[in-house]
């Protein structure tokens, strides 16, 4: 609305017409979960290369494959990736809680006992370094109506600044304020974790309820127990780890749990978990529409075994995601003195972290359109397996990804399929590419949510995603001679009559014509009749 103006003279006025432009989000972040030397805690950590990793999770691990991982990624072309260690969350073989180290934290921590509850609190701070100092707790009963015994009371403190936590509780359930949920919720401070019974008996003698002082701590070296739970490596959204921890980032678009195929986790029953975490994976992928899951086939299979393992126990039916198979070999990083053979120079490793950081590799320099496939796979040296192009015959309609060696070619992968049976997204460069697209465009969106939904809006919002889809046009993403044949925006009277203007809603109707790859490349031969 204009301003009012009453004394004569020249008035400027500024106004927003231009175009707010869309730009591109990131494609090629991944995320890691598995076992770590060391481990700050159970939440991600972005990692910019592997001296990140070793500084924060130390090295290579017998009988897990994780080093191995993010080692390949970064080797193959990967910049970004955020990495969970659920080391100190494993349960041991007997099923009780293994001891865990006292405080590890990214920045200072310090566990609390209290002990009319046999229970401990471990809190760290979130800050790192002396952001992270001089931090206070002062723990106490419960106070206010309805408080009981079994609810305490927490006070944290950095210099002016004052938090105050009351009638929390250290079980979980409807009506209680579990304080896990609540502190890593609300707090700038500090965050909690509730140690098990056995865990807080197993620590040392630790500071009563009292007011305490936090001191900087480092990340300390923790055992993996023998086996390892499907819960272990699954998580928790809410508090923040293993792979439903991966809800709170927003930059993550591929998932590798590479130990998922350790002995620790295929001890016993292991098809089983490892079914329920892929499933986990493909099931969290889907929710969060934005990120896609690269998995591993089992160890040790065959061509006849795996086919089996596809159509069968892992009958998988997903577009967010894709399998590989065969392991590769890599350089054996473990010390002679610790091998089992000590002659043993390369080592046999699931390949998802490699194959990660070659859509990194593709996506930088190609683009997400281009499918991750005939790429070579750095860092490995030989196969489990050498699949014969007779017997990718067998596996590449299944959706099973072969990565094959080639004479003076090396070892590259050779499938880019999804797993699902929708021949509209066979192509994990189709998927990929739609992910990008949507992601950015919400993204970038959202100056749009409580604008007058009226005819200026409409065209505002078709004309910044026609310039945005035209860049994506030109870099070849999209199959067309013109910006016409490649794509549409709709958004006008048919898309938003007035029903659905009254229940406040905007609707835009874009339709994409991706580039498929040439999967099957055929030259037609034939003999030229002479002409007498």
């Amino acid at each position: 609305m204009p301003a009012d103006y009453f004394a004569p003279g020249v008035y400027i006025e500024e106004f927003d017409r231009g175009t707010k432009p869309i730009q591109g989000v990131g494609t090629s972040v991944a995320a890691f979960v598995g076992f770590t030397e060391k481990a700050p805690d159970n939440r991600p950590h972005l990692v910019t290369s592997w001296g990140d990793y070793h500084r924060l999770f130390g090295g290579f691990l017998p009988d897990a494959y994780l080093a191995y991982a993010v080692r390949g990624y970064f080797d193959n072309g990967g910049r970004q990736a955020y990495v969970v260690s659920v080391s100190a969350a494993a349960g041991s073989a007997d099923g009780a809680s293994a001891p865990r180290p006292a405080p590890i934290a990214a920045g200072a921590a310090i566990p609390t006992r209290l002990p009319a509850l046999g229970t401990s609190l471990q809190v760290e701070a979130v800050a790192e370094g002396k952001a992270g100092e001089d931090i206070q707790l002062e723990v106490g009963p419960a106070t206010g109506d309805g408080a009981s015994e079994e609810q305490f009371r927490l006070v944290v403190r950095q210099g002016p600044k004052e938090e105050v936590y009351d009638q929390l509780s250290l079980s979980r359930g409807r009506g209680t304020r579990n304080a896990e949920a609540v502190v890593n919720r609300e707090s700038t401070l500090i965050r909690v974790k509730v140690l098990a019974a056995e865990t807080a008996a197993a620590l040392d003698r630790l500071p009563q309820v009292g007011i305490h002082a936090l001191q900087p701590a480092q990340p300390q070296a923790v055992t993996l127990p023998n086996r390892i739970e499907a819960t272990d490596l699954a998580g928790s959204a809410e508090a923040r780890e293993g792979v439903l921890g991966l809800e709170a980032i927003d930059e993550v678009t591929l998932l590798c749990v590479p130990d998922l195929m350790s002995p620790r986790v295929l001890n016993g029953n292991g098809m089983t978990r490892v079914k329920t975490i892929q499933l986990g994976m493909l099931a969290h992928c889907e929710a969060m529409h934005d990120r896609f899951a690269i998995l591993d086939a089992p160890p040790d299979q065959g061509v006849q075994d795996v086919k089996e393992w596809r159509t069968g126990g892992a009958g998988y039916d997903s577009k967010f995601g894709a399998l590989y198979y065969p392991w590769i070999k890599v350089a054996n990083q473990i010390p002679k003195a610790q091998r089992a053979n000590p002659d043993e120079d390369l080592i046999s490793v699931p390949p998802c972290g490699h194959i990660a950081g070659v859509y990194a590799r593709v996506d930088t320099e190609r683009g997400v359109h281009k499918a991750p496939a005939n790429e070579i796979v750095r860092g490995a040296v030989d196969l489990v397996a050498n699949v014969t192009r007779n017997e990718q015959d067998l596996l590449n309609p299944i959706g099973i990804n072969c990565i094959r060696a080639f004479p003076n070619m090396g070892i590259r992968v050779w499938g880019a399929r999804t797993l699902t049976s929708d021949p509209a997204w066979r192509y994990i460069n189709v998927r990929r590419l739609f992910n990008y697209i949507e992601e950015s465009i919400e993204e970038n969106t959202q100056w749009v949510v409580f604008e007058p939904n009226d005819k200026d809006l409409w065209e505002r919002v078709k004309r910044d995603i026609t310039a945005f889809l035209t860049r994506v046009w030109r870099s070849g993403a999209l199959f067309g001679a013109t910006p016409d044949e490649a794509f549409y925006v709709k958004c006008d009277r048919e898309t938003n009559p007035p029903e659905t203007r009254d229940v406040g809603q905007l609707i835009v109707e874009i339709g994409l014509a991706p580039v498929k790859p040439a999967e099957f490349v055929v030259f037609r031969f034939t003999q030229k009749a002479l002409e007498a």
